[in-house]
This record gives structure tokens, sequence and C-alpha cells, in this order.
């Protein structure tokens, strides 16, 4: 297999799940069969045992979720707001720049947003894939060279409620419309700036980003994926300082990847010659469901359901939810996004999907961020069901429905916008 491969994260998670049943049956004295048949027979007790001790402790520590409290201002006429999360109000983006402002930027975090001191800040680099394991203080990390990137950063969960609207059934969550997207420019040092002057081994296979908050929030990644030119340390958000609520002093930017791998509060990496599991996509950020069989090598890695990676296209208009406009000649506009590439068109129905046409795209269309587009509309006195449907370059177009998962990830069909023209 070409290295290149693993930045795709669903083969990443194969690969790995492969190479972690041969080195953990050849440490517990049995084939690699044997191993693969015990989960297979159903032995969740064993499955927990035989994972590493350190992935023991973490299940065992993540029970407790409490609320947390969030830095920036909350305005409800931003945000839509649960607990600790808030999903940005689309209609805030009419009118805007191709980058979501960082006060209307969306919130997820699993745990109360810590305060951090950057003068006492160290981020830790160890493991067995790294010759000279070190540290960094904040203002050494400042000084390295830096790079600046426009991607976007989306919660696993964007569009969880719309699983209900289309199978009848609540997935379990914070039950998100679209708004747990955001485009920005993310500054920092490229992680392999990092790495390499940790000197990273020429075996070295996985690379594991650890925040500093309460929960220790952590989820691997390849080698190949920490060592890409856009995957960064990130210590500034559209030209500003990063925001506590968006990771400060550090956070990963893992672009085109799922949310959660791009940790914030970033504060001690793991860089190893064996393959690294957590929590976060095992038991966490995986789907589970009658149409999601997990395949015996990831059962044997630990992992209950098919892991949560790649997005594909979305879109959404920037339209308050069943909300109401006057009558009148407009441009109606939205957004539209796919980890797998840029947009090649967006088409839009005025009427519940009965008939389509072309909208039309504004520059700049980046991939792993978004396009803007927009159609004329005349728009009559009544009640309308707006869609929108996109398709990316890699030929993803979204679908009237996706299979229904229990924990309500990764949905990209086909929504209905409900409106009404006064």
């Amino acid at each position: 297999m070409d290295n290149q491969d693993l930045l795709n994260e669903q083969v990443y998670d194969r690969t790995r799940a492969h190479e972690f049943i041969a080195h953990r049956a050849k440490a517990l004295g049995i084939s690699r069969r044997r191993l693969v048949q015990l989960f297979a027979a159903g032995a969740s007790a064993t499955a927990v045992n035989l994972l590493p001790s350190r992935h023991r402790k973490q299940v065992a520590q993540a029970q407790v979720t409490e609320p947390a409290p969030l830095v920036k201002e909350i305005r409800p006429e931003w945000f839509f707001q649960v607990k600790n999360n808030l999903e940005m109000r689309w209609e805030n983006m009419y009118n805007r720049g191709y980058l979501v402002p960082n006060e209307l930027f969306f919130v997820r975090n699993n745990n109360p947003t810590p305060r951090i001191d950057p003068a006492n800040y160290q981020l830790k680099i160890f493991g067995d894939g790294v010759s000279n394991p070190t540290s960094f203080s904040y203002d050494e990390l400042l000084s390295m060279p830096s790079i600046s990137v426009i991607r976007a950063v989306e919660c696993a969960g964007n569009g969880r409620s719309f699983y209900k609207t289309a199978h009848g059934q609540e997935a379990s969550g914070t039950q998100w419309k679209l708004g747990g997207i955001g485009v920005a420019e993310w500054t920092g040092v490229p992680l392999r700036e990092v790495l390499e002057r940790a000197v990273v081994k020429a075996t070295a296979k996985d690379v594991m980003l650890i925040s500093v908050d309460e929960k220790k929030i952590q989820r691997p990644i390849p080698i190949e994926k920490a060592l890409a030119e856009d995957t960064l340390l990130v210590y500034a958000m559209n030209g500003d300082i990063l925001p506590p609520d968006h990771g400060f002093p550090i956070r990963a930017l893992v672009p085109g990847w799922v949310g959660i791998a791009n940790i914030k509060w970033v504060g001690s990496i793991q860089v190893a010659t064996t393959p690294l599991f957590s929590l976060y996509n095992t038991e966490k950020y995986i789907l589970i469901g009658d149409d999601y069989p997990v395949p015996s090598e990831l059962q044997a890695a630990g992992v209950l359901g098919e892991i949560a990676t790649e997005q594909k296209p979305k879109s959404a208009f920037e339209l308050p939810w069943d909300g109401e406009i006057t009558a009148g000649k407009r441009l109606l506009r939205g957004r539209s996004w796919s980890s797998q590439g840029k947009i090649a068109q967006v088409e839009v129905s005025l009427d519940g999907g009965k008939t389509w046409q072309q909208a039309r795209l504004s520059q700049p269309n980046l991939p792993q961020a978004w396009v803007r587009w927009d159609i004329y509309w005349d728009a009559r006195p009544g009640n309308y069901k707006l869609q929108a449907r996109a398709t990316d370059e890699s030929g993803n177009t979204q679908p009237d429905t996706v299979p229904f998962n229990k924990k309500g990830y990764l949905y990209w069909g086909v929504v209905t916008h409900s409106l009404k023209v006064v």
C-alpha cells in the first residue's frame, strides 16, 4: 500500500486495525485468527481486557459529562445554544464574506473551556516514535515557521436532527441542524516542524494529539497525515489570537478529517511505532446501526462501530429555519461543502424536490472549505419547501436520505428548509 493512502481516514482506520490485531495477538501469545474469533463471538468483557492498559483507563474515566461554561459572548440572535454547544444561525451569514467571523463561529466542546496561562504552557512530545522527546513553550511555538490556510471544521454530528425527519427516529446527542460548521483562516506551525525537532523515527506509525482539558480528548492520526503541509498546530484564527472556546493557546487543524480529530487545547503529542486507538475512535464517534456492520478486524481492535470519518457534501440556505421573508425579487443564497474536494455543482428546488435549477457558484471555491452560491427568485406569497443538492468533484451527490445510525453522525442527505413568504 502507498503510504499516501493513509491520508484517507477510512483507509487509515482499517489499516491500523489489521496491524493492531497482529501486534496484540503476538503480545497475548495467541494467533491472529484466534483473537478475531474471540471478538466475533461477542466477548464484550474480553474486548476491553484485550485493549492496551492506557485505553482501559480512558474507558473507566470517561463516565461523567458536565455542562461547560463558555468564554465567548453568547447572543440568542447569533446562536442556538444547547449547554456548552453553540450552533451558528445561518441567516447571519447572508451578505457576509467567505469566512465565518470568530464571534459567530460554532462551538462544540465536550467539557468546560479551560483557562490556560500561556506563560506556563508546555507542549510535550513523547513516545517510542521519537528519538528526542522534548517540550516547547508557547513563545517557542510562536517563533517557529508558520503558514495560514483556509479550511472548514465541522462537527461529526452536524445535521443530526434530520435523522428524525428522515427516519422518524431521533438519534442520541445534540440535535444540530446545519450550523455545526465554520470556515476560517487558521494560522499556525505545521505539525511536522515540531515533530522533526523531536526527531521522528522512520518506524513511526501514529500520532496522538492529547488535550489538557479535564477529559484529555485524544484521537490518533497516521504519521503521513501528521506530516502533511496543512496539518497545523494553530495559534491564530482569522488574524486574531485563537479564542479560548476554539482551543487557545494551541489547537490542531487536521483538514478534511472529522471534527473530533481537530483537537483543541493540545498539551501533549504521542508518537508511536505501533497502532494507536482511543476512546474517541472506538466507543465514541462511531456509526452504530443495521447498515453499518463492523468488520471483525475492527472489532478485534476494540472498535464498537464503523468509525465516523470524512464528511460528504452538505448544503445550507442562508435563511432562518422555519422563518419568513417578504415577497419580492431577491437573491436566494446558500453554501455547500465537502471534505472530499471542491463543489462541482449545486442544484436548488423551490417546490420540495419536484423541479431543480442550477445555482450560480461564486469564487472562491476551495477544497476542504466551501463555496457560496445563489439563484434569482421572484418570491411570491406562500409556503415553500426549499432544497439544495450539492455534488463534489469526487462525484458524491447528496442523496434523498442516508441510513440511520444511533449516534446520529455524518448526515449528508438533502434537507428540506421550510419558509413562508408574506
